[in-house]
């Protein structure tokens, strides 16, 4: 192929990094086969050459798209498109108008699932937009009865964000606000599902998403989980023999095992989703927040697919407190989910959706996220070094390249309700495995390392490795 007509493309005074343009130039012609799979790539240093750039830069771009797995690259073999995707064509989008809780003292250190850390609430430009709010002229507005979906403005920002942020095409009939994820998942539950039908889910996986399909009556049955995210080809195998109404899943960093659903599983993922009809329905809980190249972008992201509900929340970046979540679907879908809204809450938090508007539109949110992202990658590079130290050779574990919490496989099997008693003893505790598992309690546990001091985490973990 004759790379020389992507050198015009390239925008050398955007926003956008260069390398970031070239990668997403080169997936854009994989899609549409231009470049076919196994096709040959050219060398760093002759595209480079090709489209006028420091070879660095296609160095960056082809680091990407190996990470990401459009590429291949062996050892003293060629970079090559891999053969390991599949790619489906869009399908025309018509657009319409329309557990228990555990208590414990304010002494106990309390090692969460992956909780941001409430201290660096943005309090004061919350607070400040609610004043501003309350000082318009128009506040009376606000007053009235709400429409079910959410503010139309709030509803239109959330369609930019996700389409600028995440490689979406959405729009505001496919979009509607709710009161944090969880209430999404009940909304998505109740709206799609009737008595007995089947939903497969991750194992180990998020139990409140399973206790929501059950509630909906839906029967659930457990995959796999490996270093590729959930087992596609055990899904698959499962599609032949029983017909499923939805998959249930955390493919940007799974709960709780944190692992990234690779390139090759997604579409094959979405291919068998638009075959056998069934529903993707993507949690997408902590997609702020990912520190190593690029997020990897949503399942609902690609062309091809067909079948979907993706639910997204505001309450990571903001605090757990701020209920503020959104499903994205088709417009057809949106109107049911707004009709059951109706029932179980008559309109959302009108005030917050324009306080959290405000913060948006005035770069508040985004200043706060860059800060937040900071933050977060020194913690969790601290709290990398304390495994290093006191767990090295007690726990195996893949360091995160996003999200807030990490994923402990003890050495050798241990009773971990036995090493939970023990360290609250010393004012330590952590969620047993149990919490994430189907049936039997995996060897596994998951630690957020975002919400406690470095020093509650050291002591923490120095306590902990006592026992393990």
């Amino acid at each position: 192929m004759d790379f020389t007509q992507l050198r015009t493309k390239l925008d050398r005074s955007g926003k956008k990094a260069v390398y970031l343009q070239i990668a997403d130039q080169i997936i854009g012609y994989i899609k549409k086969g231009v470049l076919k799979v196994g096709e040959t790539m050219p060398g760093t240093r002759q595209l480079a050459t090709e489209l006028s750039v420091n070879r660095n830069t296609v160095v960056l771009a082809f680091d990407i798209l190996i990470s990401e797995g459009w590429l291949i690259s062996e050892e003293r073999k060629k970079t090559r498109v891999s053969d390991k995707i599949q790619l489906y064509q869009a399908a025309e989008k018509k657009h319409v108008r329309l557990e228990t809780t555990e208590i414990f003292s304010n002494d106990l250190i309390f090692f969460d699932d992956g909780l941001p850390d409430t201290t660096c609430t943005p309090v004061e430009e919350l607070a400040r937009a609610y004043r501003r709010i309350f000082s318009r002229k128009a506040q009376w507005q606000i007053m009235n009865l709400a429409s079910e979906f959410g503010d139309e403005k709030f509803r239109e920002t959330i369609s930019n964000m996700l389409n600028q942020n995440r490689g979406m095409q959405t729009c505001v009939p496919e979009i509607c606000v709710t009161r944090g994820s969880q209430m999404a998942l009940f909304l998505t539950a109740h709206s799609l599902l009737q008595k007995g039908d089947i939903v497969l889910v991750e194992n180990p996986g998020y139990s409140p998403a399973w206790r929501t399909f059950q509630h909906a009556g839906a029967t659930l049955v457990p995959i796999d989980v490996d270093d590729e995210g959930v087992n596609v080809a055990m899904i698959e195998k499962y599609l032949k023999t029983k017909a499923v109404k939805a998959v249930y899943l955390t493919p940007h960093h799974q709960y709780p095992t944190t692992v990234t659903l690779s390139l090759s599983r997604r579409l094959q993922l979405i291919g068998l989703s638009n075959k056998y009809d069934f529903t993707i329905i993507e949690d997408d809980y902590d997609n702020e927040f990912h520190f190593d190249q690029r997020p990897v972008m949503p399942l609902s992201a690609f062309e091809g697919i067909q079948h979907y509900v993706y639910i997204g929340t505001l309450s990571k970046l903001i605090a757990p407190a701020i209920r503020i979540g959104y499903i994205v679907s088709t417009p057809d879908f949106i109107v049911r989910i707004g009709k059951l809204r109706k029932i179980v809450d008559l309109q959302g938090d009108a005030i917050m959706e324009q306080s959290i508007l405000d913060l948006m539109l005035s770069g508040d949110i985004r200043r706060h996220q860059k800060r937040m992202h900071s933050y977060y990658r020194v913690k969790r590079d601290f709290f990398t070094s304390l495994l290093e130290n006191y767990l090295k050779e007690k726990v195996t574990y893949k360091k995160p390249d996003g999200g807030l919490a990490f994923w402990l496989t003890p050495a050798k099997d241990v009773d971990f309700f036995r090493i939970k008693e023990k360290v609250n003893a010393e004012l330590i505790s952590f969620y047993t495995p149990d919490r994430f598992s189907y049936e039997q309690p995996i060897q596994g546990l998951r630690i957020g390392y975002a919400s406690l001091s470095k020093t509650n985490l050291e002591k923490g973990i120095r306590i902990l490795s006592k026992y393990l």
